[in-house]
């Protein structure tokens, strides 16, 4: 059995033992945009501040959300932006329900590849995957080089979902997670007669109700 398959064997058994319902979402976007520390952000609730190792072909956490009273487990695949380790990406992404694109608001390079990361999303990955764009690091107000309406436009572009992140302050990262997987948990069990999830519409609903509770302390 090739590395490969040893590591989705070992991965799927870790996945099911304790959860029935287990989703696999995937970070993906270039190298030092945040993804590693918005996974740790949403995992363990802390910040990886000051230098730290970048992520080697691929790293994975589990946790562990509730939905409608139901327990869903999301496997949360952390990948290496850097060029010499897409073909190791690539060979995942069919594996993957949902997919975080990430890019740094400080950094307009990475934005300006967020496209072509989309590009390889629809050529290895599921066709019905879960996309969303992140624009990460929304702390550093002073140094914003994408504006918000940028990174909105992009993603009505190619019909995303999209959102502001910040793995310092956890601004929106509960959020992006949940989302997801509330969305995978649905597609899962809708039933012919409920009315579809929307997942645009819950994020909204969800920024104005944190809005409304900030705008009451």
């Amino acid at each position: 059995m090739s590395l490969l398959g040893k590591f989705r064997k070992f991965i799927s058994g870790s996945f099911t033992a304790t959860v029935g319902i287990g989703f696999t979402v995937m970070l993906l976007g270039d190298s030092a945009v945040g993804k590693t520390c918005v996974l740790v952000r949403f995992k363990d609730g802390a910040f990886l501040g000051g230098n730290f190792i970048a992520t080697v072909g691929i790293d994975f956490r589990n946790k562990v959300v509730t939905v409608d009273n139901t327990k869903v487990k999301l496997q949360m695949w952390d990948t290496a932006g850097q060029e010499r380790f897409r073909s190791v990406t690539h060979a995942y992404y069919r594996d993957a329900q949902a997919l975080l694109l990430l890019y740094d608001i400080t950094r307009k390079s990475s934005f300006d590849n967020i496209r072509a990361w989309l590009t390889e999303i629809y050529e290895y990955a599921q066709k019905d995957v879960v996309i969303m764009l992140l624009g990460n690091k929304s702390d550093m107000a002073a140094e914003r080089v994408i504006t918000y309406e940028e990174g909105q436009k992009l993603a009505k572009q190619y019909g995303v979902p999209f959102m502001e992140t910040s793995a310092k302050t956890g601004v929106n990262v509960e959020l992006a997670f949940q989302a997801i997987a509330r969305e995978l948990k649905q597609r899962g069990a809708q039933q012919p007669t409920e009315p579809k999830f929307k997942i645009h519409d819950y994020i909204e609903s969800q920024k104005q109700k944190s809005s409304c509770c900030s705008g009451l302390m």
